[in-house]
């Protein structure tokens, strides 16, 4: 260890000025934002020299962390198979390799509908040196360790098989930037086509009749935001202009009917969307629009046959802020619309999945996922009701006996299938897959994720508590710890998560990694803040905008609530959010640093108003419906000022700071974690940044480079709890 290393980094100040509504801002630090420079390159790479000296003593720890992570895992495994036309569709894993294998299998004949049970063990060394599994006639289709190789970086996108079965379409990133290379491969002969599309977006898929793709590109700001035709054999250089969204506030995705009766482009906002929709009869033809975009309207759309007449079941929130469903003619989207689901303001309506014979229906209750099917009923039935009026749904829940969960409808690509694919999972069960049989009701339980070693669920017990925000709000907290580690009134070393943005929801899963935390004494804890949405719409919009500051006093009255009620106290809890929860943990830190002993923000989004107010970075445009506009409103500048952490950095006493970020993420830029280190060094703040050189938003790719980033992670946090005490 050299003593350049112990030492941290302090980054030159370069001071740039900023002007907007009459005020002055001097940035010490934009210059970090130039990552082609050798001098921010040498300075990210001391600050990363700095990070492995400080954390070095820690290395014993990250190895056990490793190694409990991979002896707890099944390394060799195969997922449920999926049927899609005359295959099952599944992914293996090999031991000792990083990435998935894509694989598929043929059904035995028209009615085989109950996936085979592929037993790990059964699979060996092919006489080539491949692996291979035991399920007769597998066919491998994409083995992303070949993809990977020679890569330091690899994620597969789009991944859709033609409709007859024999060409396969992936899109690959090697950078860590989203931005995919399609290609195109013969099934029959395992060859690539000469077919290749570079810089695309992530969405692609074919056509029902397989002569064309469709897919998407980005715009300079990294904004999807063009939709093309690709006619199989030809060069890409004639590809169609299908759609174009000029508005920068929309993105655009392609997708397709469970029918394939329609082709769907979706252009969309935080808070509007308008879809288009083309019948893949005529896949050049030109598509249609839906319903109109209106401000603040929201739309997802669905094909049904209903009465024998092809209708489009819309999820909207016109006049029904947590959504209702309705149907209108697929021939007339514009005319009467027929209620099927309506309006109910305990109830979040997320989304309807529609089959021939079924429809199924997703939402939120009380903070948890919900999944409920009606059936649409015979054919004799259908062709006896009328056209003009609707056919009641009846929906019946499935139920669960858990009081925290996570329930939702898995792969179901088939239109006439008979069963429906779901999964479940909590804090306690490991991820579970069922088939339901909607004709009867059986469950058939296909696989539980396997957890070598001694698991026993009944050592561990979920909970929920109920916070007070000052404003008299209840803010729910989820909780889970080994109930022998755990005394009642004596505080606990305890992991406080937390995210709150674009209504997204962090819901009770199992993690084989989160064992490892729990089996040293540690409780984890998920506070569900104002921002994301877990208790409908009204949860989200009360945290977002002018009214942002909810999430970060929502997340500190958590804290205070578990350190009040005993559970744990100010010297051994840790904070964890990621992205926009990273912002949250930066206004965190600045707002309340006494409750925490340390923070850890993930690829964190904390410097929120130089992004914003610069519509050349990636996706900004598109955020001024979450955060509001800076630019343009001098109201919504003082507000995002007023908490951006960036900003905000004081002279006081905070917490032990660990921010892990990606030399390559288009999300969030490195440059904002960097010039937050370097404001916190200035107040003499104990800080960390870790800077993936060759990774995204998403972090390193490869499971086994996965597992030793979460190891690195919870070591830290392990640590700063007070788990693994200082030397």
């Amino acid at each position: 260890m050299t003593t350049a290393a112990v030492v941290p980094p302090l980054a030159a100040k370069k001071p740039v000025e900023r002007l907007h509504h009459s005020d002055l801002f001097t940035d010490d630090y934009e210059w970090l934002r130039d990552k082609e420079s050798p001098e921010v390159l040498a300075h990210l790479e001391a600050e990363n020299a700095y990070t492995d000296a400080r954390t070095a003593r820690l290395a014993p720890l990250r190895e056990q962390l490793f190694d409990e992570i991979k002896a707890r895992t099944r390394e060799t495994d195969l997922s449920v198979p999926v049927r899609e036309g005359r295959w099952w569709y599944y992914t293996r894993t090999v031991e000792g390799q990083e990435y998935g294998i894509h694989c598929r299998a043929p059904i035995s004949g028209p009615d085989d509908w109950a996936p085979p049970i592929l037993d790990p063990e059964a699979v060996d060394a092919g006489t080539s040196g491949t692996v291979r599994a035991g399920l007769p006639g597998e066919q491998v289709l994409l083995d992303d360790n070949a993809e990977a190789a020679g890569h330091e970086f690899y994620a597969l996108g789009s991944f859709d098989v033609s409709a007859d079965a024999t060409r396969l379409l992936y899109a690959v990133d090697t950078e860590g930037d989203e931005r995919y290379t399609i290609r195109v491969r013969d099934l029959t002969t395992g060859e690539n086509l000469a077919d290749e599309i570079t810089d695309t977006g992530e969405d692609a898929l074919f056509e029902p009749s397989g002569r064309y793709l469709f897919y998407t590109t980005v715009d300079e700001a990294w904004r999807p935001d063009t939709v093309w035709r690709h006619e199989i054999g030809t060069d890409p250089s004639s590809d169609a202009q299908v759609f174009h969204e000029p508005d920068d506030r929309f993105w655009v995705g392609i997708g397709l009917t469970r029918s394939r009766k329609y082709l769907l482009i979706e252009a969309g906002s935080s808070v509007t969307t308008e879809t288009r929709l083309l019948d893949t009869s005529d896949p050049t033809g030109e598509f249609a629009i839906v319903w109109q975009r209106r401000d603040g309207v929201e739309y997802d759309v669905e094909h049904a046959v209903l009465a024998g007449e092809d209708r489009l079941l819309v999820v909207h929130n016109d006049q029904a802020v947590n959504f209702e469903l309705v149907d209108v003619a697929a021939g007339d989207p514009h005319g009467p619309r027929r209620m099927l689901l309506p309006h109910d303001e305990s109830v979040r309506l997320e989304g309807v999945d529609a089959f021939r014979d079924f429809v199924i229906a997703e939402y939120r209750r009380d903070g948890l996922t919900q999944v409920a099917i009606a059936s649409l009923g015979t054919e004799a039935e259908a062709s006896a009701a009328t056209a003009d009026a609707a056919r009641p749904l009846t929906f019946t829940e499935l139920a669960f006996d858990e009081p925290l969960f996570t329930a939702g409808t898995g792969a179901n690509p088939e239109w006439e299938q008979p069963t429906i694919r779901f999964g479940y999972t909590s804090f306690v069960t490991p991820s579970t897959v069922y088939d339901l049989v909607v004709a009867t009701g059986e469950r058939r339980l296909l696989k539980q994720q396997t957890v070598l070693g001694a698991y026993d669920p009944a050592r561990y017990e979920q909970r929920r508590e109920w916070a007070t925000a000052a404003d008299g709000t209840r803010v729910p907290i989820s909780l889970v710890y080994r109930s022998d580690l755990v005394t009642p009134g004596e505080p606990a070393p305890t992991l406080l998560y937390g995210y709150g943005s674009y209504e997204i929801s962090i819901d009770p899963t199992f993690s084989i990694a989160r064992l490892s935390l729990l089996d040293r004494g540690l409780v984890y804890a998920i506070a569900h803040v104002r921002g994301g949405g877990e208790l409908g719409r009204l949860w989200y919009e009360h945290g977002k905008e002018l009214e942002k500051r909810n999430s970060f006093t929502d997340f500190i009255d958590c804290a205070h609530h578990l350190i009040d009620a005993g559970l744990t106290a100010p010297d051994r809890l840790v904070a964890e959010g990621r992205s926009a929860g990273g912002l949250l943990m930066g206004a965190v830190a600045n707002l309340a640093p006494e409750l925490f002993s340390g923070i850890l923000a993930g690829v964190p989004f904390v410097d929120p108003l130089t992004s914003i107010l610069d519509p050349s970075l990636p996706l900004t445009v598109i955020e001024w419906d979450e955060w509001g506009d800076p630019l343009h409103d001098p109201e919504v500048y003082a507000y995002i000022k007023s908490y951006s952490p960036v900003e905000n950095v004081r002279d006081t006493h905070y917490p032990r700071i660990l921010a892990v970020t990606s030399l390559n993420d288009t999300r969030v830029l490195y440059v904002e974690p960097a010039k937050w280190v370097a404001h916190l060094r200035e107040v003499g703040a104990d800080v960390l940044l870790k800077t993936e050189m060759s990774a995204g938003h998403g972090g390193v790719s490869g499971r086994y480079a996965r597992w030793r980033e979460i190891a690195f992670d919870n070591a830290w946090i392990l640590d700063a709890a007070g788990v693994h005490p200082l030397p």
